[in-house]
């Protein structure tokens, strides 16, 4: 296993550092041109503030990187972005840009990060000696021996010392001894971008690839005990959303899609959706990121309007 010291926005940390109950964040790269592929679902990432406060400082475990339009950052994450309002965080992305723009709606990194950590100041670990400051963006390190081994012990110590620091993974369980890779728990932040990746940023139903007209929908809703789960959600056009919600159409468990004649009984309409009757929806590619058989189920014996 891996982890990663990446060079990290001050203001950015400060402002997250401050706010209760965070379980997860988008750690932004303001270039937005190539994505990052340093560490695998599960790893650690810390964070390492600039200088003159060249310390690492804390860290969270990555579950996911994107690039995404700034606004859909903002609405999936909202000041799980490091900042109050949409305009401080698009004016500090701005700043680190070489190109600078108007009122383009530009892309940007995305890092997705479950349970993050701050740490009391006390506890900041100074940074490696082979981390130079030269360093734009961050270095990864062998966990197993070296250097890597040592941080991952510092930050345990220091997990271990305070019960206010806690390094979790999976469903709540705390990591003490070996890291292992485990399935993430994910927010609703983290949810929202895994399936929009997942479906190719495509609609399961009509293959419409407008993102702003796009929506990551729960198959079981989290309201009645659903999970933020790649294979809890479907990506829908906004309309369709609505109307999967409300019962008007579902997915049956052989992945077709169903709309109800309840559509035409009190609409007088619903042609569009009723010409789907029957058609099958577009699957991604990873069998274990497809649709549960058994939320399906339930939504079509629970929410659908036969």
């Amino acid at each position: 296993m891996k982890l990663w010291v990446g060079v990290t926005d001050n203001d950015w940390y400060r402002f997250l550092s401050r706010l209760l109950n965070v379980d997860e964040v988008n750690f932004w790269q303001p270039g937005g041109s190539s994505q990052f592929r340093g560490l695998r679902p599960g790893e650690l990432f810390l964070f390492k503030l600039h200088s003159p406060e060249n310390f690492i400082a804390g860290g969270g475990f990555f579950a996911h990187s994107s690039l995404l339009p700034v606004s859909l950052a903002w609405e999936a994450f909202g000041e799980k972005n490091g900042a109050a309002t949409f305009e401080e965080m698009r004016s500090k992305i701005v700043q680190y840009r070489s190109a600078r723009v108007a009122h383009e709606d530009f892309k940007i990194g995305c890092i997705i990060l479950q349970h993050p950590f701050f740490l009391p100041q006390s506890d900041w670990i100074p940074v490696p000696s082979d981390f130079s400051l030269n360093i734009v963006q961050g270095k990864t390190y062998d966990l197993d021996s070296g250097t890597g081994k040592e941080l991952w012990d510092a930050i345990q110590m220091r997990a271990q010392s305070r019960p206010t620091v806690q390094l979790q993974v999976g469903d709540g369980q705390v990591a003490w001894s070996n890291p292992a890779l485990v399935r993430q728990r994910l927010g609703q932040g983290a949810f929202r971008i895994l399936v929009t990746d997942t479906y190719q940023r495509r609609c399961a139903v009509t293959q419409e690839k407008a993102l702003p007209a796009l929506e990551a929908a729960h198959i079981r809703p989290v309201t009645q005990e659903g999970k933020h789960r790649v294979d809890n959600g479907l990506l829908l056009r906004s309309d369709i959303h609505k109307l999967f919600d409300a019962g008007y159409v579902t997915v049956t468990p052989d992945y077709k899609f169903r709309a109800s004649r309840k559509l035409k009984d009190e609409f007088d309409n619903g042609e569009e959706y009723l010409r789907l009757q029957g058609s099958n929806i577009w699957l991604p590619r990873d069998p274990d990121c497809r649709p549960s058989r058994e939320f399906l189920e339930w939504h079509s014996d629970t929410v659908y309007r036969k």
